[in-house]
């Protein structure tokens, strides 16, 4: 699977910066996705590879707060893209006559920036309150990597804090994107069947669909890992760690192939490249 993320996402970053006819709002989102996805899957499993391959099971407290810091930063950067590229098919399909004028190079380096910063400064408090806690019991964490809820639970004093603030996060990241999400598919759906002729219903629908799945692919499992990390307690560990190396794995491997199969300009380019022949 990680093999087939590291593939899939840079010949996606290839295609798109090669061919010009993909300089586009919507492959600029799908590139930025891409980088995303690399970050994401790298961040941590070339250590969960060595603890399969060298038995290496140690990780240092500092390192395992930076791991930590970089996977829920990569996260949320990915929920946030989910956002823009929802709004991008809001603007393409209900206002396409404003789509050019608004989805400029300049706006969409300004929400690449701003998903950065939302990422960051909401990610940042995490590592100062896993670090002011005392751990005086067990050092083994129930997972292959360093997550925020797993380091909490060795802690030996109140948590609360702890908690509280991973649930805001939660609930301002993918409650809040969620949201929004949801209601411009509203306004796309009312849009869509809006149209007089079914083709044009269809190709609409069409241009959804490689979102649609990678909305689904990432925060199924990511909603699944959060409500059972905090409220699963008599769920087995091991779902636990299914679900999380799911979450980690999946939408990597999964967005570049779907993006690359129901999209018609990025199949047939990738299909040229593998043929040996130029653009």
């Amino acid at each position: 699977m990680f093999t087939v993320a590291l593939l899939g996402n840079c010949t996606l970053l290839y295609v798109i910066k090669t061919e010009p006819s993909l300089h586009q709002p919507m492959f600029y989102f799908l590139a930025m996705l891409a980088i995303i996805d690399l970050g994401l899957s790298t961040t941590t499993v070339p250590k969960i590879l060595s603890i399969f391959w060298f038995n290496s099971r140690e990780i240092s407290f500092n390192v395992c707060l930076v791991q930590m810091f970089f996977l829920h930063s990569f996260s949320t950067l990915e929920s946030t893209l989910l956002l823009a590229m929802a709004f991008d098919r809001y603007m393409a399909i209900c206002n396409p006559l404003k789509y050019a004028t608004i989805l400029t190079n300049s706006v969409i380096a300004k929400i690449g920036l701003a998903a950065l910063a939302r990422a960051v400064l909401l990610v940042v408090p995490l590592p100062f309150l896993v670090r002011r806690l005392p751990y005086c019991g067990s050092h083994v964490i129930s997972h292959c990597y360093c997550e925020h809820m797993a380091m909490v639970k060795l802690a030996c004093a109140s948590t609360r804090v702890n908690n509280v603030y991973g649930i805001v996060v939660v609930l301002f990241i993918a409650g809040l994107d969620l949201m929004f999400i949801s209601l411009s598919y509203v306004k796309i759906l009312r849009a869509v069947l809006s149209l007089a002729s079914k083709k044009e219903q269809l190709k609409a629908f069409g241009t959804c669909g490689s979102h649609l799945c990678a909305i689904l692919v990432f925060y199924i499992p990511v909603v699944l890992s959060s409500t059972i990390h905090r409220f699963g307690r008599h769920v087995a560990p091991h779902v636990h760690i299914l679900l999380a190396n799911f979450y980690l794995l999946f939408p990597p491997m999964m967005n570049p192939i779907v993006y690359g199969v129901k999209t018609k300009q990025i199949r047939d380019r990738v299909l040229l490249l593998f043929r040996g022949k130029s653009f």
